[in-house]
């Protein structure tokens, strides 16, 4: 089954990589149904599927076919996809407020799988999801969709650029850049919460537990067993109580279940 999901992650040029993290594309070659469970990323997808329908299952025990293109996100939780033999699955990962520099208020709500044609009210996704079909390369697919979105991608906002950039893990992005710009952090937090679709308390609690993530596959990938005291104490954790309530909140997981069905996860953010 392994051998029969073939699916690798396609870069970015670099005008675009303040826009797309990456594209993932991925095939089901074999003969049986394959499902997959895909990693919180705190990012907004855009999904295209190529010859037949894939299938959504969402943790409410429901579940979406999808046979075009759908928008999902931003992605706080795991879902589960089924792509059945002979369906092609390509994914844009929209990076931090790109989504919003496309869309702009036209955003997905509670993540709520849509159709990108609903939050635009007009059909050039659709058409855009038919050229693709008849391009039989995933690299090509992705240039062309490059190509296609350039126009319509608006100047990324100045406090934007300085949330996206910031990277200093001692201090508060909200206070640090209220404090440089002379705003009020109250006027940061709206800002980032309707640029980039959660609040910076969320996206901090995300880093913590992907860093714990990492650090767990090193682990693994060392012949290990898990350590979960040294990962709690690295990951900067109180205890271990507030490491499995981060798993079952972002995967319905335990730890162990993680490590007992890892193969099956896949990561969308890069």
């Amino acid at each position: 089954m392994d051998q029969a999901y073939q699916h690798f992650s396609i870069p970015v040029t670099p005008d675009f990589e303040s826009v797309f993290s990456h594209f993932y594309f991925a095939e089901n070659t074999g003969d049986t149904a394959i499902t997959k469970t895909l990693l919180p990323s705190y990012q907004t997808i855009l999904v295209f599927i190529f010859g037949g329908k894939a299938v959504l299952h969402s943790r409410q025990d429901t579940q979406l076919d999808i046979d075009q293109c759908i928008v999902l996100g931003p992605i706080r939780q795991a879902f589960d996809y089924t792509l059945v033999p002979g369906i092609r699955m390509l994914v844009a990962n929209f990076k931090d407020d790109a989504f919003f520099r496309f869309f702009g208020n036209a955003a997905p709500e509670k993540e709520t799988p849509q159709h990108p044609d609903q939050l635009l009210e007009d059909n050039c996704f659709t058409h855009l999801w038919a050229a693709l079909g008849q391009i039989d390369q995933p690299a090509r697919q992705v240039a062309y969709i490059l190509e296609f979105c350039r126009p319509y991608l608006q100047q990324q906002h100045p406090l934007s650029e300085k949330l996206a950039g910031f990277r200093n893990d001692n201090l508060n992005p909200i206070k640090a850049i209220a404090g440089a710009t002379g705003q009020s952090e109250r006027n940061i937090q709206l800002h980032h919460k309707k640029q980039f679709g959660y609040t910076a308390k969320e996206r901090l609690r995300y880093q913590r537990f992907m860093k714990a993530i990492q650090h767990l596959q090193q682990q693994l990938a060392r012949g290990r067993t898990a350590d979960w005291f040294e990962l709690i104490d690295a990951c900067g954790y109180y205890d271990q109580s507030q490491l499995i309530h981060d798993f079952k909140h972002y995967l319905h997981l335990s730890p162990t279940q993680y490590i007992k069905f890892q193969e099956d996860i896949c990561v969308s953010q890069r």
